[in-house]
């Protein structure tokens, strides 16, 4: 799961919860997939050794490593979304990370937070939102549709005991 929570929810009087999306793709295996495709693409110029040919198309196989290298680069930073919600029985407070560093804040009272999640209608099937003091903001839109399904439910529960006072 791309989500932790510290501690369980109702093990303490404040709780986290921490979210990142999914990789596919390790590091390593970037490396690896990079490294083939390299590897495969020069089995073709082995043929061409010798012939003004070779240099004809040698820019455009760079070029099409050079974008494939430039694509998943940028997925990985996409990947560096973190958010991280904070229960206690005074305030919930989420804090999201963005890839470029910038963070974007949002506090309520969480005795009047109201997890919600929207089956149909939102930017993905079963969003998730939290409402309270006269916002809503997003949860983990880059979880998978069952994740988000599970998610809501310890989400109540953590909420629960939060307004119950810990």
């Amino acid at each position: 799961m791309p989500y932790q929570w510290t501690p369980a929810p109702g093990t303490a009087p404040r709780t986290c919860l921490i979210l990142w999306p999914h990789r596919s793709l390790p590091r390593w295996g970037f490396v690896l997939f990079i490294g083939i495709t390299c590897a495969m693409l020069l089995v073709p110029l082995l043929a061409l050794l010798g012939t003004g040919a070779l240099w004809g198309l040698l820019p455009f196989l760079a070029v099409a490593v050079a974008a494939v290298w430039w694509a998943i680069s940028r997925s990985y930073r996409s990947g560096e979304t973190r958010e991280e919600l904070c229960i206690d029985p005074e305030r919930a407070v989420l804090i999201r990370s963005n890839p470029d560093g910038r963070e974007q804040r949002w506090q309520a009272n969480s005795y009047w937070v109201e997890a919600r999640i929207y089956p149909k209608g939102g930017p993905v099937p079963q969003y998730i939102t939290l409402r309270g003091e006269g916002r809503e903001v997003e949860l983990g839109a880059f979880l998978s549709e069952p994740e988000r399904a599970r998610l809501i439910t310890e989400l109540t529960t953590a909420l629960s005991h939060a307004r119950a006072g810990g």
